[in-house]
């Protein structure tokens, strides 16, 4: 696998993702280092929005490497993750080559070479030239490597989940009409997951797990300070320490890292200085985004306030 060479241990790969304003754990550092020097695809999971995505994008991003992504889904199979054929073409192919069959056949001498000569040809309508690579195929064919992010693997069936072993552990894919196609360079793989379904032991296995949980006020409070430049300190004390609260309550969904970072910015935008009930309801539709979410919020205001805004 790609990139164990540039770095020689988890604190100068914590500062390269800090240059890429990824702010993490020094766990997770840690983790996608000894992936890179074991050449494993890394299995993140974690609760929605606190940054599974964003650690895949920003390693491709360190390595300045392309970066591929596999939406998964339900009812995903290997002709949309894998490859599909240019039916276009080959319909092409089969009409110029009924329009020349009368001349191939005749130059044969025997009706058995006549047969092997349009075998030759049957050969070639089944070749990579009418072959359309989909990104599992992208990223095995790409030289000088990539990252490869299989995302939100659980929404997929149980079937894909299968057929990718071969994938992740040997960085292989069986094709039937042309063989094994093998990666030229080995990608950096990322699968995601919500925790939507479990998924099965066989995947785990070829895979190191990263759990990233929601972050604790310091971190969170880092992040905010990298990704809204210029809120105030009292800003942002006041505002991770009320996320903190609201992700305490029994919501539908709770605040995201992505969500915290961009009421962050609105409240910058607003010119707001600290928190107060009246910006708290104007503006929690920023990261509240279930009507029954925002009447708890505002039926428990009061308390969240004298937890962290009074308390900040």
């Amino acid at each position: 696998m790609t990139g164990s060479a540039f770095f020689d241990s988890p604190e100068t790969l914590l500062k390269a993702l800090e240059g890429v304003q990824y702010i993490c754990s020094r766990k997770i550092a840690t983790t996608l280092l000894i992936a890179l020097h074991l050449g494993k695809p890394v299995l993140v999971e974690g609760p929605a929005g606190v940054g599974k995505t964003e650690l895949a994008k920003k390693t491709a991003e360190i390595f300045r490497l392309p970066f591929i992504r596999l939406q998964c889904y339900e009812g995903l199979d290997e002709s949309k993750a894998l490859y599909e054929w240019k039916y276009g073409k080959q319909l092409l192919y089969t009409q110029i080559l009924k329009d020349r069959l009368n001349d191939i056949v005749n130059s044969e001498t025997s009706l058995t070479d006549a047969v092997r000569t349009l075998h030759r040809y049957d050969d070639l309508f089944f070749s990579p030239e009418f072959l359309e690579p989909r990104p599992l195929l992208q990223a095995l064919q790409r030289s000088g490597g990539t990252v490869l992010l299989i995302d939100e693997i659980d929404k997929s069936d149980e079937e894909f989940e299968a057929f990718l072993l071969e994938i992740l552990s040997d960085f292989q894919v069986s094709i039937p009409e042309i063989g094994t196609v093998r990666a030229t360079s080995h990608p950096i793989v990322f699968l995601t997951s919500n925790d939507t379904r479990e998924l099965g032991d066989a995947l785990k296995r070829r895979c190191l797990h990263l759990y990233i949980p929601f972050p604790d006020a310091a971190l969170e409070s880092k992040i905010i300070a990298v990704r809204a430049p210029g809120v105030s300190d009292l800003l942002k004390r006041q505002l991770v320490s009320f996320i903190q609260e609201v992700r305490k309550l029994q919501l539908k969904k709770v605040p995201s890292i992505s969500e915290a970072i961009d009421w962050a910015r609105t409240l910058l935008f607003l010119h707001a200085e600290c928190l107060s009930s009246e910006l708290i309801n104007e503006t929690m539709n920023v990261f509240i985004k279930f009507e029954s979410d925002g009447e708890l919020l505002r039926d428990s205001l009061p308390d969240l306030m004298r937890k962290s805004v009074r308390g900040g």
